[in-house]
C-alpha cells in the first residue's frame, strides 16, 4: 500500500508530502491545475521514463519520494536484491537532475530502472485515461483474458516452445537449400573431430606425459645429481654423515656430565638418522631413474602429435578434450550428424509440440472468455447499456509465439443480435463505458495493493457516474483505490479527498502547484465546486456526501 508520496521541485511543486489511507481517495481540482501530476510522480518513482522538463523552472533538480508498506513477497524479492529497509517499508525515490540524467534508489541504495520497474510492478497497477483506446488493440485483448485466467505460464511455455520450432525449421531450411556456408562449417567441424579422435586423449594424458617427457630428457643429469648427492651425504669419503658421527663421539661425553647439552646432542642424532635416510632415498632414486633413449623418442613423438594438432586448431593441448565436445554439440545441432530425414523429424516433432501446448492453451481462453465476458457485461448493464453484451471471439489463427488463437471484443447491443466489434459499435461515451467495466473487472486479477485510475472516468457523466462511484467505493473495501476524477459523484464515495489547486504566480515567477488534504467541512465545499454554480449545490454536495457515508 501506498503510504506518502513527497515531491521537491517536481514540474510546478516546490514541496508538497502526500499522506494515503486505505480504501478509495479521489484527486480532484480545476481544469488545468495539474491533477495528473500526483500520478506522473508516483509513475517516475516506480521506473517511468525521465525528462528535464519534470524539474521545476529555476531548481537544480526535481526528488520524488514514495514510501510503501510491502509484502512477504516483496520483501524476499527485495532480499535476493540487497535492498532491504526498514521491516515492513520500502523507499523509492527517484532524482531527475536539470540536465535530465536520473537516479534510482530504493532503501537509500542506489539501483537501476529495471529493477524499480519490477519492484514497482508488484505494488501498483495504473489504469490510465486512456485505457479504453488500449482495449481496440488484439494483442491487449488478449492479454487481458491471458491475465483473467492466470494463463502467464502457458503462454511462456507456448512461447518456447515456438521458439524451438521456429529453430528447427531454420536448420532444416538451411539444410535443405544446401547452404554452402552451413556446409563449410559442417565439413571443418567433422575434420576437426576426426583429428582430435585420432589422438585418443587419454583423460589427464596432456600433463602426465609432459611430466615424463621432462623426466626422460634430463634422465642423465638426474642420475649423476642424486648420486653426487648421497656420496657427499653419506656414500663416500669424509661425508656429512661421517662429520655427524664424529660430532656425536664430542657431545656424548659431555651430555653425560651436563644434561643441559643433551637437547643439543638429540638434535644431533635426529640429524644423523635424516641424513641417513636422504642419502638411501637418492641412491634408491637413482637406481630408478630409466635411461631408455627409445621410450623418450616415443614420448616426443606423442607430445609433438598432440601439440601439432592443438596449434592446428589454435586452443591449448590440455583444452582439446573440450574442443571435441564443443565441435560435437555443434555438428549435432547443424545436422551434421543425420541426413534430412533426421532434421524433418525434429521439426515435426518440434512442431506438434508447440500446436500440443498452444491448443491446451486456446481451450483454457475459450474458457476463461466465456466467464470474462459475462462479469464486463454484468458491469457494462450498471453503466446504462442494459441490454448490452460483451463477446469475446477466440478463433483459430495462424501459430505465433503467442499461440493460435486471434482475439476480438465485440458489443451485441441485445441477446441474439449479432456482435461488432467494439472498435465499430462503440460512440465515445459508450467506449469509456466499456473500458472502465474491463478496467474495473481486470483490477481484481492483479495482485498489486494500489489500483489507480487516471481520469478511466472521462466522457462519462449523469445517472452513469453514480455506478462508477459505487464500482470505486466497492473496490477500496478490497484495495487501496487511487482516483483522478471530475465527478462529483465519483469524488462523494471516497474516503479520503485531495484537492490539487494551482496558485497565482508571483512576480517573474512561475506557477505553483499545490496540493492539500481536505477536511470534511472542504469536501462539501470542493464538490459543490463540481456540482456547477448555484444555491442548491452546497445542500445537493451534502447529501451526496451523506449517503457515500451510508452505503
Amino acid at each position: 500500500m501506498l503510504r506518502s508520496l513527497q515531491l521537491r521541485d517536481y514540474v510546478i511543486v516546490a514541496d508538497a508530502r502526500i499522506p494515503f489511507g486505505s480504501g478509495f481517495t479521489v484527486l480532484t481540482g480545476e481544469t488545468g491545475a495539474g491533477k495528473s501530476i500526483l500520478i506522473d510522480a508516483l509513475g517516475l518513482a516506480l521506473g517511468d521514463r525521465a525528462d528535464a522538463r519534470m524539474v521545476r523552472e529555476g531548481a537544480a533538480r526535481a526528488d520524488i519520494c514514495a514510501e510503501f508498506a510491502t509484502t512477504p513477497a516483496l520483501d524476499q524479492r527485495l532480499a535476493t536484491l540487497d535492498l532491504t529497509g526498514d521491516p515492513g517499508t520500502l523507499l523509492l525515490r527517484r532524482v531527475v537532475e536539470a540536465d535530465g540524467r536520473s537516479r534510482a534508489l530504493v532503501n537509500g541504495q542506489p539501483t537501476t530502472v529495471a529493477q524499480l520497474k519490477e519492484i514497482g510492478a508488484a505494488l501498483v497497477d495504473i489504469h490510465g485515461q486512456h485505457e479504453s483506446q488500449r482495449l481496440l488493440g488484439s494483442a491487449s485483448q488478449r492479454q487481458l483474458i491471458d491475465r483473467h485466467g492466470s494463463l502467464e505460464a502457458k503462454v511462456g511455455a507456448v512461447a518456447e516452445a515456438f521458439a524451438r520450432w521456429q529453430e528447427s525449421r531454420r536448420v532444416l531450411d538451411d539444410a535443405r537449400g544446401g547452404s554452402r556456408e552451413r556446409q563449410l562449417r559442417i565439413d571443418r567441424l567433422q575434420a576437426e573431430i576426426t583429428e582430435i579422435e585420432g589422438l585418443q586423449l587419454a583423460e589427464g594424458e596432456w600433463t602426465a606425459i609432459c611430466d615424463e617427457q621432462s623426466r626422460l630428457a634430463h634422465a642423465r643429469e638426474l642420475v649423476e645429481g642424486a648420486q653426487q648427492a648421497a656420496e657427499a651425504l653419506a656414500r663416500g669419503d669424509r661425508t656429512l654423515s661421517d662429520s655427524l658421527r664424529g660430532l656425536q663421539s664430542s657431545l656424548r661425553p659431555l651430555a653425560a656430565i651436563d644434561p643441559a647439552l643433551r637437547p643439543a646432542l638429540e638434535l644431533v642424532d635426529s640429524a644423523q638418522i635424516q641424513i641417513d635416510e636422504v642419502a638411501s632415498m637418492l641412491s634408491g632414486y637413482a637406481d630408478r631413474v630409466d635411461l631408455d633413449p627409445s621410450r623418450l623418442a616415443e614420448v616426443e613423438s606423442r607430445v609433438s602429435a598432440i601439440h601439432g594438432a592443438a596449434r592446428r586448431l589454435r586452443v591449448a593441448p590440455e583444452a582439446l578434450p573440450g574442443h571435441l565436445l564443443a565441435a560435437r554439440t555443434e555438428l549435432e545441432a547443424l545436422g551434421g550428424e543425420g541426413d534430412l530425414a533426421t532434421l524433418e523429424g525434429r521439426a515435426s516433432q518440434a512442431e506438434a509440440d508447440y500446436l500440443a501446448l498452444a491448443r491446451a492453451l486456446s481451450a483454457a481462453r475459450r474458457k476463461v472468455a466465456t466467464r470474462f465476458a459475462a462479469g464486463v457485461s454484468k458491469l457494462i448493464d450498471r453503466l446504462a447499456m442494459p441490454k448490452a453484451q460483451l463477446v469475446v471471439d477466440v478463433r483459430e489463427s495462424a501459430p505465433t509465439a503467442s499461440g493460435v488463437d486471434a482475439i476480438e471484443f465485440a458489443i451485441a447491443a441485445h441477446a441474439g443480435a449479432t456482435a461488432r466489434p467494439i472498435a465499430r459499435f462503440a460512440s465515445g461515451g459508450e467506449l469509456s463505458r466499456i473500458g472502465l467495466a474491463i478496467a474495473t473487472l481486470a483490477a481484481a486479477d492483479q495482485p498489486v495493493p494500489t489500483l489507480i485510475f487516471d481520469e478511466a472516468d472521462a466522457g462519462i457523466g449523469g445517472t452513469v457516474a453514480n455506478v462508477i462511484g459505487e464500482l470505486m467505493q466497492r473496490l477500496g473495501h478490497e484495495r487501496q483505490v487511487l482516483c483522478v476524477t471530475h465527478l462529483p459523484q465519483v469524488a462523494s464515495r471516497a474516503d479520503h479527498h485531495l484537492l490539487v489547486a494551482r496558485d497565482a504566480p508571483g512576480r517573474g515567477a512561475g506557477p505553483v502547484g499545490r496540493i492539500e488534504v481536505l477536511t470534511a467541512d472542504e469536501r462539501v465545499d470542493e464538490v459543490a465546486r463540481m456540482l456547477g454554480a448555484g444555491k442548491t449545490s452546497k445542500a445537493h454536495a451534502e447529501e451526496m456526501l451523506a449517503v457515500a457515508t451510508r452505503s
